[in-house]
């Protein structure tokens, strides 16, 4: 079954982007991640169902934390489908990662893939706190060495979904718009401190990215409303 709602989700998910016209911030998103890949794609948990539209050429290879849900195993299909290895697991806290979520070899997985050429992509809220940055992120960055582009993927034509996340996916025929913010970097020896600052940094490279986006298409943002916790 989960096999079956993946192909499905592939096929609608290359249907979208195939007929929706996309607008680019920066415009060649290509030159301004140059000699910065591979790199840790960060998005809101909202706007995961359309991420894989952002892939530049100059990212032949990607990998995306999906969590082991029972939803996870169709979105897992369809990444494998659209050429994105799946990696299993939680990206909730990094020091509260429960073994049954599957964070910790989860976040080494994601480490390897980096230290292998791949790009990784994954969401940056906490489980069930939308839109508050968590430290999983970070830490993979602090691990890894590689630089944070925050990213958001909207189209003006969606469903919006009364979930925790405020979870939108686009339809059809479309405008859309793909924002990357500036990269933001993690020391190898940044402390407790730091890594506190860079988390507030991807939090608000997130929002600022979301709301460029969404204002390129005329179009208010599902989640604006969110409160953090």
């Amino acid at each position: 079954m989960q096999e079956t709602l993946g192909f499905l989700l592939a096929a609608y998910l290359r249907l979208v982007q195939r007929t929706t016209r996309f607008r680019y911030e920066p415009s060649d998103i290509d030159a301004a991640i140059a000699g910065q890949t591979p790199l840790i794609v960060a998005m809101w948990h909202g706007q995961h169902l359309m991420i894989s539209f952002a892939w530049p050429r100059s990212i032949p290879r990607m990998a995306a934390l999906i969590s082991r849900s029972v939803d996870g195993g169709a979105q897992a299909s369809a990444l494998r489908r659209l050429g994105v290895k799946p990696v299993r697991g939680s990206g909730g806290r990094a020091e509260k990662r429960d073994k049954l979520k599957g964070g910790a070899p989860a976040l080494r997985g994601l480490v390897r893939e980096l230290d292998e050429g791949a790009s990784v992509a994954m969401t940056a809220d906490l489980p069930k706190a939308a839109r508050f940055a968590g430290l999983g992120v970070v830490t993979l960055a602090r691990l890894s060495g590689r630089p944070i582009a925050p990213t958001a993927v909207v189209v003006r034509r969606r469903l919006d979904f009364n979930s925790w996340d405020r979870a939108s996916i686009g339809l059809p025929f479309s405008d859309g718009a793909i924002v990357v913010g500036d990269l933001i970097h993690v020391s190898r020896d940044a402390d407790e401190a730091a890594l506190e600052e860079v988390r507030r940094k991807v939090e608000a490279g997130l929002d600022a990215v979301h709301a460029r986006a969404y204002a390129m298409i005329q179009s208010r943002d599902p989640g604006a409303d969110l409160r953090r916790p």
